[in-house]
C-alpha cells in the first residue's frame, strides 16, 4: 500500500479569498472595537489594573478566538501575580488528509495588545480612540501596532484547517506589556517554556514593511534605552530680570550635558561604544533594499512645507543617499527627545527663571550593542561633573537589546519568496527596522535554532506611535495569507 504524503501545498486563491472575507467582515469590526479602547501600556498608564482597559481587550480577543471554533485549538488567559496578562493558545500538529508525519517542531505566533499613548496632531476627523475606515486604511491607535496580530494569526490557521492541510504544532503568545519594554514577558516565557515546546519557527507580526507592494522580512531591530534626564539649579523659580546672568539656566546646563552625548550639528552619537560594525550580509541586503525603495526612504515622512519670501521650501532630511538613510534608521545609534518637564506652555510662561528642566530621552541602539551596558555608560556620562555643580540625574525607564536575525534557512527563504510572489506579485524584500521588539532577542537566546518570520504592516506613512496611525488592510489580508503558506511549507 502506498503511503499518502501530507498535503502542504496551499491553494493560494482559496486562502486569500477566505482570509479577505474574514478581514472585511469580522476582523475589521473587532479591530474597530479594539481601537476604541485606550488600553495603554503600563509605562503610560500605571493604574492599568484599576482602569481595566488591558483586561478588556484581552477578554475581547480571547472570546473572539474561541468563537472561531478552530478544531483542536485551546486557549487560556494566564495571569502571573502583579503582571500584565497574556493570551496563550496551542494547536496540536495535524497530518491533514495525509498519513505521513509532520514536523516535530513548533510554530510560535506572537503579538501584543497594549498601546502607545494618544499623542497630538491627529487629523480633525480622526483620533487615537476613534476608529475610522477610509480607502482601505483603518485609522486609530494600536490596530497596526499590533492589535491585528492575534486576529491575523487565527485567520491564517483557519485557512490551513479549511483546506485540511498538514501543519506543525502551533502555539500563540499575545502579551500586553510590549510598549513598556516587555518586562513582564520573560517570566511568562519561563513559566510556559515546557508548553512552548521545540520552537522551530517564530512568526512575529509586530514589524514594518518597506512598501505595500511585496512581503518584507525584518532582518534586524535596533535596541532601545529610555530615561529621564533632569537638571536642577534652584529650589523655586525666581524673577529672570533679577537672577539671569547670575543663576545659570537649567535649560542651558541640560544642553551642555547633552553635548557630551550627541554632536548637535550632525546628530552623531559621540561614545564609540554605542556604535557597531554592520555585518557584511546586512550591508548587502541594505544595498538591495535601497535600490528598491530609493528616495521613498526619506520622502515618505510628513516634511514641513512653507513659503519664505516667496520661495517655496521643504524641510530636508539628514541625508538624501537612500543607502545611508536606510543604515541610519537600522544600524546607527540615534537620540530623540520625546518629552519635557519644567517648561510651562507659552500662554503661562512668565518672566521666570525656572528651577529645573527635564527631558525624556529615547536612545536607539544598533542591534549588536548591549542595552544594559549602554544605560550604565549613559548614566555616568550625563551625571558626572555637572556644570555649575547643578544636580543632574538620569533615571533609566526601560531598555532592550536589539536583534540581528539568524541565518535564514533555504526552505524559509524559498517559502517567503513564493508567498510574496503568489500574493503580491513581487519577490520578498529584506529590511532592517529601527524599532525594538524585546521578545525577539529573548527568543533568539532561548531558541537559538529557531527560524524567524518577523513581518508587519507598518509601511510608509502608517505612523505607529504618532498621529493618524493606520492599518493598511489590503496589505494585511495578503500578509495573513503569506503566513498561512509559510506554516504549510514547514509541515
Amino acid at each position: 500500500m502506498n503511503t499518502r504524503a501530507p498535503l502542504t501545498v496551499l491553494d493560494t486563491a482559496q486562502a486569500l479569498e477566505e482570509i479577505s472575507r474574514a478581514w472585511d467582515g469580522d476582523i475589521l469590526r473587532q479591530l474597530s472595537d479594539y481601537i476604541a479602547i485606550p488600553a495603554k501600556s503600563p509605562m503610560f498608564d500605571p493604574l492599568w489594573a484599576q482602569h481595566g482597559y488591558i483586561d478588556t481587550v484581552v477578554r475581547h480577543a480571547a472570546t473572539w478566538v474561541e468563537a472561531q471554533k478552530v478544531e483542536g485549538l485551546k486557549l487560556e488567559v494566564i495571569r502571573l501575580e502583579g503582571r500584565t496578562p497574556v493570551i496563550f493558545f496551542e494547536l496540536p500538529a495535524s497530518r491533514g488528509e495525509g498519513e505521513a508525519p509532520v514536523s516535530a517542531q513548533t510554530v510560535l505566533m506572537y503579538g501584543h495588545l497594549d498601546k502607545q499613548p494618544e499623542f497630538s496632531g491627529w487629523r480633525h476627523d480622526l483620533g487615537p480612540w476613534t476608529p475610522k475606515y477610509e480607502d482601505g486604511r483603518l485609522y486609530g491607535r494600536g490596530g497596526a501596532d499590533d492589535g491585528y496580530a492575534v486576529y491575523a494569526s487565527i485567520a491564517a490557521i483557519a485557512a490551513l484547517k479549511s483546506q485540511k492541510l498538514a501543519h506543525p504544532r502551533i502555539v500563540g503568545l499575545i502579551e500586553t506589556c510590549e510598549e513598556s519594554g516587555s518586562y513582564d514577558l520573560l517570566p511568562y516565557v519561563d513559566a510556559l517554556r515546557t508548553r512552548l515546546g521545540d520552537v522551530g519557527l517564530v512568526v512575529c507580526l509586530d514589524s514594518g514593511a518597506g512598501n505595500y507592494d511585496q512581503l518584507w522580512l525584518t532582518t534586524s531591530l535596533r535596541g532601545m534605552a529610555s530615561g529621564v534626564l533632569k537638571v536642577e539649579i534652584l529650589t523655586e523659580g525666581v524673577h529672570s530680570g533679577d537672577a539671569s546672568g547670575v543663576v545659570p539656566s537649567s535649560f542651558r546646563i541640560l544642553r551642555q550635558v547633552l553635548d557630551r552625548l550627541e554632536d548637535s550639528k550632525t546628530g552623531r552619537l559621540l561614545p564609540q561604544s554605542f556604535h557597531c560594525e554592520v555585518p557584511a550580509e546586512r550591508l548587502a541586503q541594505a544595498r538591495a533594499t535601497a535600490a528598491i525603495l530609493g528616495e521613498e526612504l526619506y520622502k515618505r515622512f510628513p516634511w514641513v512645507h512653507y513659503d519664505c519670501e516667496g520661495d517655496s521650501r521643504v524641510a530636508l532630511p539628514m541625508t538624501t543617499d537612500p543607502l545611508q538613510a536606510l543604515l541610519n534608521r537600522t544600524w546607527v545609534p540615534t537620540l530623540s527627545v520625546t518629552g519635557a518637564e519644567g517648561l510651562p506652555d507659552l500662554q503661562n510662561a512668565g518672566n521666570v527663571l525656572r528651577p529645573h528642566t527635564a527631558f525624556k530621552l529615547s536612545l536607539r541602539l544598533p542591534p549588536l550593542v548591549e542595552a544594559a551596558t549602554a544605560v550604565q555608560e549613559l548614566k555616568t556620562l550625563l551625571e558626572d561633573n555637572a556644570p555649575y555643580q547643578a544636580r543632574v540625574t538620569f533615571e533609566g525607564l526601560s531598555s532592550a537589546t536589539g536583534w540581528n536575525a539568524p541565518a535564514t534557512a533555504s526552505w524559509v527563504a524559498q517559502a517567503l519568496d513564493e508567498a510574496s510572489r503568489n500574493f503580491y506579485g513581487a519577490p520578498c524584500g529584506y529590511i532592517g527596522q529601527g524599532g525594538t521588539i524585546p521578545l525577539m532577542n529573548m527568543l533568539s537566546r532561548g531558541f537559538p535554532k529557531a527560524q524567524m518570520m518577523v513581518c508587519g504592516v507598518l509601511g510608509p506613512k502608517s505612523n505607529a506611535h504618532g498621529p493618524n496611525e493606520f492599518l493598511h488592510v489590503p496589505y494585511a489580508r495578503k500578509l495573513t495569507a503569506a503566513v498561512a503558506q509559510v506554516i504549510a511549507r514547514m509541515a
